[in-house]
Formats: structure tokens, C-alpha cells, sequence
């Protein structure tokens, strides 16, 4: 009943303050008290007891009543700190408070009039100690964030006259778990992680102001919050950054792994583990390394937590870290003989997010994860994750961020060596049952994504395409399933209505005879699956070296397409028959990637940025070895596989930018929009780039088997195709093929473009996410647009 009684109590003050239309004296404080003095129990009944419609009708009619709520909640907190928040009754006031500032907050943010009102000064305060509202507002929560018995456990003797005075506490020792930095791990207390979780929560909101600037806006905003809480100004930045990853990387959901637990006991970690993962990616967002102060023309201070992460350098570290991420990422992944025995988590977006910023701001640490097979604890769920959201538009960013991630990876060596690691289901993927390695699993799952995926994933297939390139020269042996995938894709990409109809689908073409020629000249021995399935397609080929370029057999091609009913080809990729004979087998325990639910939530996204934006081309080769490349190495199974023998401290010195050649791809990716429609193929466009179509390596090869694979099967009788495969195993082109082309890699390159992406997508996935409590929800946001599928 007393319950009631105290929701009742603040239901009437609510009511009370939205209906008064004078100014409420700020030093009425039996009356302001009602509104955190109550325990009103969670943040969910503040929500409820607030209406949006009743704080907005407030800031419209009395501002004067809201900036009053606003600053007494403040000053609130900062008593109740300046008291070291001993008792009971004074935490559960900070928790009110929070709340209420959590409820309160995004109404404010959402109106630019408003965000000069958090950096002006109180106005009880002293002449020379003037601190604007939002630093007292941080300073309050960072010094709650450690204060022992309400958000930490106490290491000093029990009993209030001992307490530590929080405003001189070293919070250094009272980071939350052990790891980076940090060795102890401190007792967990249900109690503390909860209270630290509605801190967090308030954090967000209030760094939350970047969702209520367009996207224009966004990449140049100076968000003040972020900046002052990551800066040097906050005592407590270390230990925040450091309590934030340990929390994260420390969280094992499965503990001891007994069936069931989680649905006997309320897991509090849960929470805190998925509020401090958005508190980390959103603070490292905010890169001021460049940038300059809209005010005044000073430069702004670094941004310490991306200074700290930065600085992450001993291996032990780099492995909690890496354990962490993967950890958490395998964990919807991994099977169990109970149905739903195991707690699975779903924090594997924010966790793509936190991966792609330690590789971008860290790079030892992403030489670290491609110095073993510990990478691929990585991929196997990003794939799982493409191959699994492929028909659902909802998922379309966590798509894009799975294929990034993939790129940056790509421009490293080392991972196309590891994807030689031979592959194991254990997770049920919906793809045809194949034996072989990783790189088999990448080709499989790029072929479904491309063929059955989505229509909003067209403009990816630069970006799959180039990761496929960047690792062929490194792969040793392709599955003969992964071969076919591969032919059946040039034979889509290369017909000749599909290549007519956009302007730059050409481009796919150039990429797949790249990644051919890349594994003819450099892994030839091990991948007879592949020269055995381009002799039976050499039709496609001979096909490509005589495509028509005269107009009337371009008009030809694209009206016999439109007579099939083929002219948008965003909606499908031409069947081939050769995949449609082949019935495949799922791989068993498996279900069909699904499209979203109707009514599913769904954030708007910025344009893919073009491949050619994102990527710098780069020779593999130091220029001294580019002159000297052998013709062929013997045929006495040497590796061949080009190496990269250089010292991280000469990268500029021994790699070459290449050349603009062959491609130019993604300068005419936006001719994909409305003028798509206008756009007419002419004789001189398919001639311009027909000619530098790289057919020379694949033609010479089919010029010299092709003939000895005939004369075999004449000779033998051969109708078996694993004798045909003996003879390629064992055959060499030694001396036979054209010089080998130098390697070119394309390498990510920071661009805004991919920021801008980055920072919309993580604020969308955020705003998604929280919908207990529905923090921003009728909200007036303008980053994206929130709509239902």
C-alpha cells in the first residue's frame, strides 16, 4: 500500500509543477524535495509517472519550472557527494535523481535552445567558483560511480566515522573489475551494479546530443559532454576508461555453465556489462585529436580515453581484451543438448562497434589478433551474423559493420595465411555442407549473401569482392563447392544484360578475374578445384573476351533481358543452370535466414560510402623485389606464397602506392541513384573498359590444359572427374604463364565517410536497445530516422 502511496505523492507533483504557470521559488524546498525524496522504486515508474507530452508542455509553457527541476536535481547530487553518500536514504535520493534527469533530459536536448542552459554557470554559485551545470552534473556522477558502499565495495574498516571523504577518494583503487591495468578483482555485489548501471544510464543521456543533430551537423559537432568527461579536466577519467573495458572483456554470461541458472537468478551484470559497452563506444566516437573549438579557436583536449586505449601495449592485455569480445561474440553461437540452457547475449553489435574501434585506434592490437588463429574467433561469428541477417532489412547495418570489419582485416596479410585453417562446423549455418577451410566459409557465405541476400545490400558487393581479392593471393586450397560458387558468380556478373544495366557492374567482373589470376600465378599447385572448374566454364570466359560492344547488340542483350522479365537487376542476380541442377544439402540443425518481423524497429542509415573512398591501393611487394619477381618457381610444391618480409617501422618506405589503373571503382557508384534510370550503355563506354578486361593469365591457362585435359580423357576413357583432378594436381604451367602481376592490396583508409556511417549506425543500434526504459523513444531525433518494417 505504501507503495501507492509514494507513485501517488510523485504522480501529484508532477501534476503540480506541469500545472503551475508562475515561477516556483528555487528555494521552496519542501516542495522540490517530493520529487526525489520519495522512493519511488524504479526508473521505470518515473517514466511512466512523467509523460513525455507533460515535460514537453513544461518546457513550452514554464521553462523557468523546468531549468529550476533541472538545477535543484543537480545541486542535489552534488550535496549528496559532497557528504560522501553514506546513508541508505541519500543513495536512494542519488538513484531518484538520476532518474528523474534520465526521464528529463532528452526533452531538453532535442530543443538547441536548450543546450546553452547546461554550459552556463548556477546561479548560487560563488563569483570565482562558477562551473557550468553540466560539469558539476558529470563531476557529481563520476565521483557516485566509485563511491564506496554504493557503487563499490569498501576496502577501508566499515562504519561512517571510517568512510573516505569521496571528493579525495583514489579511485584508481576502486576500479570495478580486474584486467587492463588493474589486477584485483573486486567481490561483485548485486546492489552496487545496479546503482552503477542507472549512473551509466544518465551518462548516455546525457552524451546523447549528437542524436538530435543531422547527419550533416553530426560529423562537425563538438560534443561538450564526451569532451569534458574524456578529458583531463576529470579526475576520474582512468579509472572510469579502465573500470568500462574490464567490465565489458571480464563478463562471462555461461559462468560455471550449470543448465538453467539464468532463469533462476536475476542476472544485474547483464545490464551494467551492456550500459558500459555503449558508454565506451560513444566516448571513443568522440575523436577531438584534430579538431578545433566552435567558440573560441583553441584547440580542444585529447580525447584521454582514446589516448588510453591507444597505449594498450603488453600482450596479456591484448589477450583479455580479445578473449572478452570473442567470448561474448560466440556466445549466441554456441550449441547446447538442453534447449535454451545456457544464457545467450545479444550485445554483439555494440561489440562489432568496440572491436572495429581497438583495430582503428590500436594497431598492435590488431596485429596481435592476426598473429594466430585467435582471428578467426572472430570471423566465424561476423559470418554467422551475415549469413544469418542476409533477408532482413532491419539488419542491414549490423551487415555493413560484419563486411567492414572483414575489409579492414583483409589489408593484412596474416589473414589471408590464417583463413587456411581448416574449418569445423560447429555452428548450424543455413549454406551447403562443404570440407574445407575458413577461406571456403568466407566464399560460401559471400556467394549466399550475394545471390539470396537482401536488395539493400547491393552496394556491399564492391566491398565483399575486395576482401575475396585482398586474400586470394594467400589461399592454398579452395573446396571444389567454393570453386563453383565463385565461376557461378562471374557467370551472373558477366551476362551480358547485367553488365549493361549500371554503369559500374563491370567492376564486379574486374575483381573476380583479379582474384583468379591471383590464385593461378601465386597458388596454382594446391587449387586444382579451381583450374578444373574455369576449364568446365571456360564458355564464360571465351564469352567475356568477345562480349558485343556494337549498339545494336547491347540494345540486343538488354531487350532479350527485359522480355525475361530481368530489367531492374537490383531484384536478382541471373540463375545459372549449372546451381540450380546441384540440389544443396543445409548443413543439418540449421533454419533459412529470415526477413525482419513486421513492426520491427529499424534506424535509417547514410549511404555505403564508395569503395574507392575507403580503400588505397597498395603493392605487396617492396619495389627492389617487384623488378626481380620470378618467372615461376619450380614445380616441387616450394610456397609460393608471396611474402611481405618487412619491418612495421619502413611501411612507407617499402610500400608503393599503386598507380590508378584498370578500376577506377566507386567514382561512378552514384550514378546508382535516380539517374540510374536515364542511363544508356554506348559502344564507346563497353569499349573503354572491355579491353582492359586482365583475361591473359586465365586465357593462356585454358590455351595449354584444355588440350591436354581432352586428350586425356580421349585416351582413358575418363568420365570420372577426381582423375581429371589427379592430372591437375600434378600438372605445372612452369614457364608457361605471363610474368606474375605485382600483388595489389586494398587497405582501408580512415574517411568520413565511414565515420559519419559509424557514428549513425552505434546511436541507432543504441537507441533500439534501450527500450526499458525507453530512454529516447517520441523523441525528436534527427541523426536518423526511426521506422517500422
Amino acid at each position: 500500500m505504501g507503495n501507492a502511496d509514494t507513485k501517488l505523492n510523485f504522480r501529484k507533483a508532477v501534476v503540480q509543477l506541469t500545472s503551475k504557470t508562475q515561477p516556483v521559488d528555487a528555494s521552496d524546498e519542501s516542495f522540490w524535495d517530493q520529487f526525489w525524496s520519495e522512493s519511488v522504486t524504479n526508473v521505470q515508474d518515473v517514466f511512466a509517472l512523467a509523460p513525455g507530452a507533460e515535460i514537453r508542455a513544461l518546457r513550452e509553457e514554464s521553462p523557468n519550472n523546468l531549468a529550476t527541476l533541472v538545477y535543484k536535481a543537480v545541486e542535489k547530487l552534488v550535496k549528496i557527494v559532497d557528504s560522501s553518500c553514506r546513508t541508505q536514504r541519500e543513495q536512494q535520493t542519488a538513484l531518484n535523481c538520476a532518474r528523474l534527469l534520465t526521464r528529463v533530459l532528452p526533452y531538453m536536448l532535442e530543443e538547441p535552445e536548450w543546450h546553452s542552459f547546461f554550459w552556463s554557470s548556477l546561479p548560487a554559485a560563488a563569483e570565482n567558483e562558477s562551473v557550468p551545470l553540466a560539469q558539476s552534473l558529470i563531476n557529481a556522477i563520476c565521483d557516485l560511480l566509485f563511491c564506496p558502499d554504493f557503487t563499490v565495495v569498501s576496502t577501508k574498516r566499515s562504519g561512517p566515522e571510517r568512510a573516505e571523504e569521496l571528493s579525495s577518494l583514489d579511485s584508481c583503487e576502486y576500479i570495478w573489475a580486474g584486467g587492463v591495468g588493474f589486477a584485483r578483482s573486486p567481490p561483485r555485489c548485486a546492489q552496487h551494479e545496479a546503482a552503477r548501471t542507472e549512473l551509466l544510464r544518465l551518462l548516455l543521456t546525457c552524451f546523447s546530443e549528437t542524436i538530435y543533430k543531422p547527419a550533416s551537423q553530426a560529423a562537425t559537432h563538438h560534443n561538450k559532454w564526451i569532451a569534458y568527461l574524456t578529458s583531463p579536466e576529470n579526475r576520474h577519467a582512468l579509472p572510469l576508461f579502465t573500470s568500462l573495458l574490464n567490465t565489458v572483456c571480464s563478463y562471462d554470461p555461461v559462468g560455471l555453465g550449470l543448465p538453467y541458472n539464468h532463469l533462476l537468478f536475476a542476472d544485474t551484470l547483464e545490464p551494467l556489462v551492456e550500459v558500459a559497452l555503449q558508454v565506451l563506444i560513444v566516448t571513443l566516437d568522440h575523436d577531438t585529436s584534430n579538431a578545433v573549438n566552435e567558440d573560441s579557436d583553441e584547440r580542444l583536449p585529447d580525447n584521454l580515453f582514446i589516448n588510453y586505449l591507444s597505449r594498450i601495449h603488453r600482450d596479456e592485455d591484448f589477450q583479455f581484451a580479445l578473449r572478452g569480445v570473442t567470448r561474448l561474440l560466440n556466445n549466441p553461437l554456441q550449441q547446447t543438448y538442453l534447449p535454451n540452457s545456457s544464457k545467450k547475449v545479444a550485445l554483439h553489435q555494440e561489440l562489432l562497434v568496440l572491436f572495429w574501434k581497438c583495430c582503428d585506434y590500436n594497431k598492435k592490437f590488431m596485429y596481435y589478433v592476426l598473429k594466430s588463429s585467435d582471428v578467426l574467433e572472430v570471423l566465424v561469428p561476423i559470418l554467422y551474423h551475415l549469413n544469418d541477417s542476409r533477408a532482413d532489412q532491419s539488419r542491414v547495418g549490423l551487415m555493413h559493420i560484419g563486411v567492414f570489419i572483414l575489409l579492414l582485416l583483409s589489408g593484412e596479410r596474416n589473414f589471408g595465411v590464417r583463413l587456411n585453417k581448416p574449418y569445423t562446423a560447429t555452428v548450424p549455418m543455413d549454406i551447403p555442407v562443404f570440407t574445407g577451410t575458413h577461406a571456403d566459409l568466407l566464399v560460401v557465405v559471400f556467394h549466399k549473401i550475394i545471390t539470396t541476400g537482401h536488395q539493400r545490400l547491393q552496394p556491399l558487393f564492391d566491398c565483399l569482392l575486395t576482401i575475396l581479392v585482398n586474400v586470394s593471393p594467400y589461399l592454398k586450397t579452395l573446396s571444389m563447392v567454393s570453386s563453383t560458387k565463385l565461376l557461378h558468380l562471374l557467370e551472373a556478373f558477366s551476362t551480358p544484360w547485367f553488365l549493361f544495366s549500371r554503369p559500374h557492374h563491370h567492376h564486379l567482373v574486374f575483381f573476380l578475374l583479379e582474384m583468379f589470376n591471383n590464385m593461378i600465378q601465386y597458388q596454382f599447385d594446391g587449387n586444382s578445384n579451381l583450374v578444373y572448374t574455369i576449364i568446365r566454364k571456360r564458355a564464360v570466359f571465351h564469352n567475356l573476351a568477345n562480349l558485343p560492344h556494337e549498339h545494336a547488340a547491347i540494345a540486343r542483350s538488354l531487350a532479350a533481358a527485359k522480355g525475361k522479365g530481368l530489367h531492374n537487376p537490383t531484384k536478382a542476380l541471373p540463375r545459372t543452370r549449372s546451381v540450380e541442377s546441384v540440389a544443396e544439402a543445409a548443413m543439418e540443425g540449421s533454419r533459412p535466414a529470415q526477413p525482419a518481423e513486421p513492426g520491427t524497429l529499424n534506424a535509417t542509415l547514410p549511404d555505403t560510402p564508395a569503395i574507392a573512398t575507403m580503400t588505397e591501393r597498395e603493392s605487396a611487394h617492396p619495389p627492389a623485389r617487384e623488378q626481380l619477381l620470378p618467372k615461376r618457381s619450380g614445380g616441387d610444391g616450394e610456397d609460393r606464397s608471396p611474402d611481405r618480409h618487412r619491418d612495421d617501422d619502413d611501411d612507407e618506405a617499402t610500400h608503393t602506392i599503386a598507380h590508378k589503373e584498370s578500376i577506377r571503382v566507386g567514382s561512378e557508384s552514384s550514378v546508382m541513384g535516380e539517374s540510374a534510370d536515364e542511363w544508356r550503355p554506348s559502344g564507346e563506354w563497353v569499349s573503354s573498359w572491355r579491353g582492359r578486361l586482365p583475361l591473359q593469365t586465365i586465357m593462356r591457362l585454358l590455351q595449354v590444359l584444355v588440350p591436354q585435359v581432352e586428350k586425356i580423357c580421349i585416351d582413358k576413357g575418363l568420365t570420372d572427374e577426381s582423375e581429371i583432378l589427379r592430372f591437375l594436381q600434378h600438372g605445372t604451367l612452369v614457364g608457361l604463364l605471363p610474368v606474375p602481376h605485382p600483388i595489389l592490396i586494398r587497405k582501408y583508409q580512415a574517411n568520413a565517410g565511414t565515420a559519419a556511417w559509424f557514428r549513425t549506425y552505434m546511436w541507432g543500434v543504441i537507441y533500439i536497445r534501450n527500450v526499458d526504459p525507453p530512454i529516447w523513444y517520441d523523441t525528436d531525433v534527427k541523426l536518423f530516422e526511426i521506422q517500422r518494417v
